[in-house]
């Protein structure tokens, strides 16, 4: 059986790479601005929420070089390859992330804790 090969013209390639570039330079200026808002307004809180961001930052930048990666795909194969590999780094990603929180908060109530007493 023949696999049919994905006929985009190159110029819808180069229109979505270069959305994809846009939507990135966004988030970028999101994430920075956040992350300043964060860093002027200390509180309880904040080291857990300096890491959430961080971990939705990394997610996002994971998310933009797979919808790069999808734009070049020659054939429903190689974006079925493509697509799996994504959802495997990201349950990967979403294990050690809730670790590593789950390992913060503990820390934190710990920390609390031994101040109340």
């Amino acid at each position: 059986m023949i696999e049919p090969k994905l006929e985009v013209p190159a110029e819808l390639r180069d229109l979505a790479e270069k959305t994809i570039d846009q939507a990135e330079q966004a988030f970028s200026l999101f994430f920075d601005a956040a992350s300043k808002s964060m860093t002027a307004m200390p509180g309880t809180g904040t080291e857990l929420s300096k890491q959430a961001l961080s971990f939705t930052e990394q997610n996002m930048k994971a998310a933009f070089e797979h919808a790069r990666k999808l734009v070049h795909a020659t054939d429903l194969q190689e974006a079925m390859r493509i697509q799996s590999e994504f959802l495997r780094s990201q349950f990967t990603n979403a294990g050690e992330h809730m670790r590593q929180i789950s390992g913060s908060v503990m820390s934190a109530t710990k920390d609390a804790a031994k101040g109340k007493f």
